[in-house]
């Protein structure tokens, strides 16, 4: 039940994302006066419609997506001589790219303002400095989210056994180094319960090695040290400025490089190790909700859960929102490389006292729009097939 609604929530807020993107398109197309006649989240068969003006706004079967209809969004179109000079194809080019950019750049703000109040309304997990040792294991995971989770329980923590204190920072756990809480407890939940593993920790700037032996609270995925009440700490509007923007950077860089890792990557999409391999870094939609789902059900307390949904789903959308942008048709990136070529040649046409050419012969890039789709969609279909057959376990 709890992974279903880590799932669902996921889905809710692709949904939204959806929709905010294409409000890009609609906003800045009606904003500059050309003709907008259908907006719609999903595809396939329309389940509902209601027309309001000149557009038609309604509600598809299949959530994989959405899209806006701006008339004359190519030199390919029929458009009523009437409806020419509002057609995207005639307004001038600076305007074309903002409304080509615009969806991207939704999904851009959605993520900065979801990084903003992370970081004022739950706090942010800069450091792997320890805030609270349990001292014991609790006797469910009902009992490890209740505030007082020692309730009914005689078994020491791991983390108190092992002599763990507050305010140490948590240096590396079995080799594995950490810098993150995220990354932390990923670690935590991957080792063997029972068997005794290193943790050194930072104790008033001295290094110590202690000996932990991981335990398991019932019904909860992966092993338990006692150190799962992490430090939340919350900042002003203007740090989180800060921190939005560092974190978007880092976000996006990531983003950057998965996209250029994802040919090496899927070789090892089906492989028995791929959380190993850089195909553990891409997924699909599918994998996303999967993760989404994992995070939920792994308790581990609300502000835990709740930032971990939130940066998946922040992630999304910056991804999204850089992987759209690719000059590639039919991407909107596509379509803003040819407007930006467009405004080129015209210029060079103008130093030679030329006309504008005008508009490019889109029927000339149809052939290679049809290869990129079909790549688009067959990569889509492996990843999905991937997350389906082999998924990536956030928790272990």
């Amino acid at each position: 039940m709890r992974f279903l609604l880590g799932v669902v929530i996921f889905v809710l807020a692709l949904l939204i994302s959806v929709m905010l993107h294409e409000a890009g398109h609609f906003v800045t197309a009606k904003k500059f006066h050309m003709k907008v006649t259908q907006f719609f989240v999903g595809f396939g068969q329309t389940l509902w419609s209601r027309v309001r003006g000149e557009t038609e706004y309604g509600i598809k079967a299949l959530p994989l997506g959405g899209f806006v209809k701006i008339t004359g969004m190519t030199a390919l179109e029929d458009v009523d001589p009437a409806d020419e000079p509002r057609s995207f194809r005639r307004q001038p080019g600076w305007q074309r790219v903002i409304v080509l950019a615009a969806g991207s750049f939704m999904h851009f703000v959605l993520a900065f303002v979801l990084l903003f109040g992370l970081a004022v309304g739950i706090g942010i997990q800069n450091t792997t400095t320890i805030g609270q040792v349990t001292s014991c294991v609790p006797v469910s995971l009902k009992a490890l989210e209740h505030a007082n989770p020692c309730t009914g329980s005689t078994t020491p923590s791991p983390a108190r056994q092992a002599g763990i204190r507050a305010n140490d920072k948590v240096i590396s756990i079995a080799g594995t180094p950490v810098s993150s809480w995220i990354q932390l407890g990923d670690v935590i939940r991957k080792q063997p319960p029972g068997r005794s593993v290193p943790v050194v920790v930072d104790r008033d700037g001295r290094q110590l090695t202690l000996h932990v032996t991981p335990a398991t609270v019932p019904n909860r995925h992966g092993s338990y040290l006692g150190i799962d009440d992490q430090i939340f700490q919350r900042i002003g509007p203007l740090s989180a400025v800060s921190y939005a923007g560092s974190a978007f950077g880092e976000v996006l860089a990531g983003s950057g490089s998965a996209i250029a890792k994802l040919p090496s990557a899927l070789p090892d999409l089906f492989a028995k190790d791929r959380a190993k391999t850089p195909a553990g870094n891409v997924s699909s939609v599918v994998g996303a909700a999967d993760i989404a789902g994992q995070a939920v059900e792994a308790g581990g307390g609300w502000k835990y859960t709740v930032s971990t949904l939130l940066l998946i789903i922040i992630s999304l959308n910056i991804f999204v929102g850089a992987f759209n942008l690719l000059p590639l048709l039919p991407l909107d990136g596509g379509h803003l490389a040819i407007v930006i070529y467009e405004r080129v040649r015209a210029w060079l046409a103008r130093l030679r006292g030329r006309p504008d050419p005008g508009l490019v012969d889109i029927q000339r890039l149809i052939p290679v729009s049809v290869g990129v789709f079909a790549l688009l969609v067959g990569l889509g279909l492996i990843l999905i097939a991937a997350d389906i057959f082999n998924p990536v376990h956030l928790i272990q």
